[in-house]
């Protein structure tokens, strides 16, 4: 009789488990900063901005396209460009290679930047958007000739571009070759502005290192979302290198605004109204013009 009972009991209890509700996963997000526990559903509603602190979540490469252009505009270019580990790399946790592929299946795309054209108000431009999820958005040869072609696809049709920045730096597994794309990116936005076409550059959280030292600091008008890490060097490094305590908030998007080098510190709600602004002061464009870039 016991043992009956106890089967029956167990029974039950695996019966209730499965019909029990499953809770998806990720249904809460905590802020960082404010440590205020927001459902993701509310938080995506409000642009994945804290709305206790304004803490500005990081977004995907699509979510910002989807952010920043008309519905439906966005047309991706060179998909399929992807590093091609020149160095062989191998270190004693990893090999770079296999890095590289694991990265890919993890967050479904081929590399740190995804570049194409688009309208902002009906306004065309070319634009490249990096993604800190692939590999910390870090620079290597296949990034930078993305980007690279993205600003010679804005010269061959006569169209301004957009950059947004979030990244690590340069690629340490591609050495030299991840190093020379400071200098390729930067010579191809010398050639857009002899062409006499504007360059509007988006720093995001976080925006440092090679990146910072090249292309993310020679726009023509250099945004930047609020609060994000701006610096060449990182406070650890800086810390560590010069024995200092830096100041608070000392590599701030805030910070190097104060210090003049950006020209302002946008919102993420206002910066797609923000960029129209700046393309038709920029380029003169007729807001009815639907001219599209045909690659």
């Amino acid at each position: 009789m016991i043992q009956t009972t106890l089967k029956t009991t167990d029974a039950s209890i695996i019966e209730k488990r499965s019909s029990a509700i499953i809770v998806p996963k990720n249904i809460a997000v905590k802020c960082p900063k404010c440590k205020e526990i927001h459902y993701d559903r509310d938080l995506k509603r409000n642009l994945k901005v804290c709305p206790r602190c304004s803490y500005h979540f990081r977004l995907t490469a699509y979510e910002r396209i989807d952010l920043l252009v008309d519905p439906a505009s966005f047309v991706e270019v060179d998909a399929d460009i992807a590093s091609a580990d020149p160095l062989h790399f191998v270190s004693q946790s990893q090999v770079y290679a296999e890095k590289l592929k694991s990265e890919r299946q993890k967050v479904h795309i081929n590399e740190g930047v995804v570049i194409g054209h688009a309208t902002i108000e009906n306004m065309p431009l070319a634009l490249a958007v990096m993604d800190f999820r692939f590999v910390g958005g870090s620079m290597g040869a296949a990034v930078g000739e993305k980007i690279t072609r993205s600003i010679e696809l804005a010269i061959e049709h006569q169209t301004p571009v957009l950059i947004v920045s979030a990244s690590g730096g340069a690629r340490m597994q591609e050495g030299i070759y991840s190093l020379m794309q400071m200098t390729k990116t930067s010579a191809a936005l010398a050639r857009l502005g002899e062409a006499g076409l504007p360059y509007f550059s988006l720093l995001t959280d976080p925006t440092t290192g090679g990146v910072t030292a090249s292309f993310a600091m020679l726009g023509d008008v250099i945004l930047a979302e609020p609060g994000g890490l701006i610096c060449f060097a990182g406070p650890r490094v800086i810390e560590q290198f010069m024995h200092i305590q830096l100041p608070k908030d000392a590599v701030t998007a805030e910070f190097v605004y104060q210090h003049g080098l950006i020209d302002a510190i946008v919102p993420r709600s206002d910066l797609r109204q923000t960029l129209a602004r700046l393309l038709r002061f920029y380029s003169h464009v007729d807001v009815n013009d639907t001219h599209e870039i045909e690659r």
